[in-house]
Order: C-alpha cells, then sequence, then structure tokens
C-alpha cells in the first residue's frame, strides 16, 4: 500500500502544539507514513526540539473548526492528550483525514515495526528470549514425568498455542488431539509452571466443551489424571463464578463434573474480562481528567470505575494459586472461558509470588513472552484501543494492562524484592498498544509466524535488556530473596497507579523527578561500595 494516497497535506507551518507539562508552542507540523512530526524552532536559541508520534499510538481524534483555522485534539493510548492549532480549514481537514486513516492501518505487515530499521542492530540478531523448547531443556527437574510434544507443530490441533508444548510423559499425542476437541479453541492443559520446592505444576486450559447434555472426554479425564499422578488429590481454579460456568453449558462450554474428575477440586473465583474490564478503564481515565477538584466526586467516580476491585481480585485469585502450590502441596489447572485472558493473567501474577527467577529483569521479560507472547494472548485484538476510542467496542480489553498494574502493587509491596523498576512497567504498558517492536504484533504464534514478524521486526524484549536499556528498568535496591512474596489486597493496601493513569499531570511529573534522584543516589553509593 501506498502511504502517500492518505496524506493530502503532508506539512503545514505555524502549528502550535499544546501538550501535557509543556507551554505551548509553534513550529512545523509534518505528517508520514507512520508519525506525526512536531518541530519546534526556537531562534533565540537556535535550537530546535521536536515531538514525534507513532500514529499507531492515536485512539481517538477531535476536530473542530473555527472561521480560517481549525483545532484538531489528539487522544493517545497512553492516555496523553496533545492539541494541535492549525491556520487553513483545509489544511486541519486533510491532516485529521490522514491521522484517523494512518493511526488504524488493519495491515499488520503495514505498520511501522515492519519498517523500523535502528542502526546498531540487525535483522539476523536472536528474536525473543527463549522458547518451549529451551525452556524444557533447560527445565531438568522436568524430564523424569513431562515431555516436550509437537503435536501442535502445523497449528492444527489449536491455532493459539504455540508448536510445542510441555505435557505429562505417560500421554501420547492421539490423547492430546482427542483432549483439544474436548477444550474450546483446541486449548487443552498444557504445563506453564514447575515448582522446584516440591514439584508441583500449575497447569492451564480452556474450559470443557461439556455442553447441556454432560457431555465427558475420557482422553483429557486421563490427561488430568497423569498430572497429579498418584497425588491425593488437584485443584481446579475457574475464574467465572459457578453460575457462569452453569450458563456456558448452555451454549456448549462448562466445567469439569466432580464424577468424571473426582481427584480434582473445583474453586470457582469470577474475574471480570471483555467489554467490563474496558468500561472500567474507560471509567478510571475519565475520573483522572476530572478538574473540577471536588474530593466526593473524585472519590465517587474511582469507586464506580470499579477499576482497584478487578487489581484486588486478580492479586486475591493468584494468592490463592499460590496457596495450593507452595503452601498446600497440591498441583493446580486454571481456566476460564477462552483461557487466554485472566487465566494467563493469574498464572503470570502466581509465578512472581512464588518463583525468586521470575523477578529478576530478565527473568520477568522471559515470563511475559511465556506466558502472553507464545500462550496465545491475543493483543491485536485486546489492545486496538485504549481509554478514549470513540468507536464502538469489539474484543478491547486491558487484560494486559490489569496485570501491570497487579505487578506494580507487588513493586510498592515489596520494593527490594523485585529486580525491575516501575519504569519497566510504564513502558510495557505503552508498547503494548503502540510499539515500534513486532514482540505485541497479532493475536497468536501462527499468526506471527505466518506474517514473518521474526524476521521483518525487531524484538522488544531483547532490546530491553541492552546495557544501556537495563540500567534505566534494573532495580538498584534489588536484593534477591528465595521466599515467597505475599501480597496484601486488604483494601488500604492497594493505590491508583498514580504513575500510569496519572503520568501527565505536574504532580507525578515533579515525584518522577525526585524517584529519578534518588535513583541515581542509590546507583552512585552501589558504585562507590564496589571500588
Amino acid at each position: 500500500m501506498e502511504f502517500s494516497e492518505h496524506i493530502k497535506t503532508a506539512n503545514v507551518e505555524d502549528v502550535v502544539l499544546r501538550q501535557p507539562l509543556h507551554p505551548p508552542s509553534r513550529g512545523t507540523l509534518c505528517i508520514t507514513g507512520h508519525h506525526l512530526l512536531f518541530s519546534d524552532r526556537e531562534e533565540e536559541e537556535g535550537s530546535c526540539r521536536q515531538v514525534l508520534l507513532l500514529l499507531r499510538n492515536v485512539d481517538a481524534i477531535e476536530k473542530r473548526i473555527s472561521g480560517s483555522s481549525g483545532t484538531i485534539t489528539i487522544k493517545c493510548k497512553d492516555l496523553r492528550v496533545l492539541q494541535l492549532d492549525i491556520p487553513g480549514m483545509e489544511q486541519c481537514l486533510n491532516i485529521a483525514r490522514s491521522i484517523e486513516t494512518l493511526s488504524c492501518l488493519d495491515g499488520v505487515s503495514e505498520m511501522y515495526p515492519f519498517f523500523y530499521r535502528p542502526s546498531d542492530v540487525s535483522l539476523q540478531d536472536q528474536w525473543g528470549l527463549s522458547s518451549p523448547e529451551n525452556h524444557y531443556s533447560q527445565m531438568k527437574e522436568l524430564h523424569d514425568r513431562w515431555r516436550l510434544s509437537t503435536v501442535n507443530r502445523d497449528y492444527l490441533v489449536c491455532p493459539s498455542y504455540p508448536p510445542a508444548v510441555i505435557v505429562p510423559k505417560n500421554t501420547d499425542d492421539d490423547m492430546l488431539e482427542k483432549a483439544a476437541k474436548f477444550r474450546q479453541g483446541g486449548r487443552f492443559p498444557v504445563l506453564c509452571y514447575y515448582h522446584r520446592k516440591n514439584g508441583m505444576v500449575i497447569m492451564r486450559s480452556s474450559q470443557p466443551l461439556t455442553g447441556a447434555n454432560r457431555k465427558r472426554c475420557k482422553d483429557d479425564e486421563c490427561l488430568l489424571q497423569a498430572v497429579i499422578d498418584g497425588s491425593d488429590k488437584g485443584f481446579i481454579i475457574d475464574t467465572r463464578s459457578s453460575q457462569q460456568a452453569l450458563q456456558a453449558r448452555m451454549t456448549g462450554g462448562g466445567c469439569e463434573s466432580k464424577s468424571c474428575y473426582s481427584s480434582w477440586t473445583r474453586l470457582h473465583r469470577q474475574m471480570e474480562r471483555g467489554k467490563a474490564l474496558q468500561e472500567s478503564l474507560i471509567k478510571l481515565v475519565e475520573a483522572c481528567r476530572d478538574e473540577s477538584n471536588n474530593m466526593d466526586r473524585w472519590l465517587s467516580k474511582l469507586e464506580n470505575s470499579k477499576w482497584l476491585s478487578h487489581v484486588q481480585t486478580a492479586l486475591s485469585t493468584a494468592g490463592l494459586l499460590a496457596e495450593c502450590v507452595e503452601r498446600d502441596g497440591h498441583s493446580v489447572l486454571v481456566h476460564g472461558s477462552e483461557g487466554t485472558d485472566s487465566t494467563l493473567l493469574i498464572s503470570t501474577l502466581a509465578q512472581l509470588i512464588m518463583d525468586p527467577c521470575c523477578r529478576t529483569l530478565e527473568g520477568f521479560l522471559a515470563l511475559l513472552e511465556r506466558e502472553w507472547v507464545q500462550a496465545g494472548h491475543p493483543f491485536q485484538q485486546r489492545c486496538a484501543h485504549s481509554a478514549h476510542s470513540h468507536t464502538r467496542l469489539q474484543q478491547e480489553s486491558p487484560v494486559f494492562l490489569l496485570l501491570l498494574d497487579c505487578v506494580w502493587q507487588l513493586w510498592r509491596q515489596f520494593p527490594l524484592a523485585l529486580g525491575f523498576s516501575e519504569a519497566l512497567l510504564l513502558r510495557l504498558a505503552t508498547e503494548a498498544y503502540a510499539s515500534d517492536f513486532g514482540t505485541f504484533l497479532c493475536n497468536s504464534h501462527q499468526e506471527r509466524c505466518a506474517l514473518g514478524v521474526k524476521e521483518n521486526t525487531h524484538c522488544l524484549f531483547r532490546a530491553l535488556l541492552r546495557p544501556r536499556e537495563r540500567d534505566c528498568y534494573s532495580n538498584p535496591l534489588y536484593e534477591p530473596t528465595e521466599l515467597a512474596i505475599w501480597p496484601s489486597v486488604h483494601p488500604q493496601s492497594l493505590q491508583l497507579w498514580r504513575g500510569f493513569f496519572l503520568r501527565w499531570t505536574p504532580q507525578v511529573r515533579h515525584l518522577e523527578e525526585a524517584q529519578e534522584e534518588i535513583r541515581n543516589m542509590v546507583t552512585e553509593w552501589g558504585k562507590l561500595a564496589l571500588s
């Protein structure tokens, strides 16, 4: 596609930019296939300040024409709001039309990661941090009871799984294929975590397709029996209420019956997803932009958004999962309906709570790659829009943002236990919605392979581990601990993630500057102590 088709006016002089935390500035506005570039030339100083905005970051735009000029308000997915005062009505309308079209390109191969070519890295460099094959080969403890299956090598068994998955050793691929037909979207139970302390595991899947007739699948039952292999019992954590699971039977879904899965105890913990979660985010962002300075109004809007309730539910459910594995010594299967959202959320949080290896910078990024990118979270659908979009909601849902908020709550409660900084979480929150890198493109491993994402884009996680970036995103106060970190989920313990939701306000910016100064001091002291 020729991007020039959508650019009627490529640049405009004498544009005024109004943006958070900066005074208004006058300069030149340019639009390209993927970016909006504003150059502010300060004649007195002879300097040039530039603002570069990735068009994919645009969530919604509003235009207002007044006489012979116009104003465009750009609402970004990272919650920034910019305003452009443009001389000339036609120029204003042309720019607005270009932004609307170029910010919503559907073709993945037309997006900026396919054009981003930094000079200091090569497309031939390794893409990603690990793979299911590498993960399995490094976990020697698994080899007695678990095997690596390539039953999904052609993505025919489960379109959203990677080609290789870890399953019990005494199951064959024929059994897996039959179990997959009994699970929504083919997401049969696979291993996602092995607890070294006691050999217990976390499995994840989608819901069983029992339906109104209470269908059963012997192979699925045998697969789960092979997971506990001699243990007295296992737990199934269903991220729906028992009522929702019952209703799902009417549309072909359902849950594991006690009679067929007698060694498993089912626990229901309702977690919101989809539209309810997206509307919660929209209400929270609206509350954060309220300038009335009315305390009752702010507290009422914050409560009505229910966002912190979603954070609390996610952390408490993850705590329950970790408790079953770490304290009670039982293996657990986690699923909701599709197994691509709340399932991944609580399995990730539980691993952070229990496993010190997941709390280092590299370990955390590898965890996200394994549990979100490889495990089939549909980033393209869920992160199509953020909180400002006027378009009708389709499959958007801020599940990944909710994960990052929960991790921030852990980071705040255990400031020495996590090896990465808040800056990393903020960077990931931005990159999931609009990125130079290909890591969060598409909805599954299969789609990324079909579109050549690994061959034609750069990997965000590898970029974040390069020396300069690593320094920026590491926690200088980090002190590794082998102990589990059990989060408090009391309402008084949970806070609004100001660094993200209020990041474009002066108060938070001052706080960031103070934190950066403290960080630099701690880093310098660390260097002196080593010298």
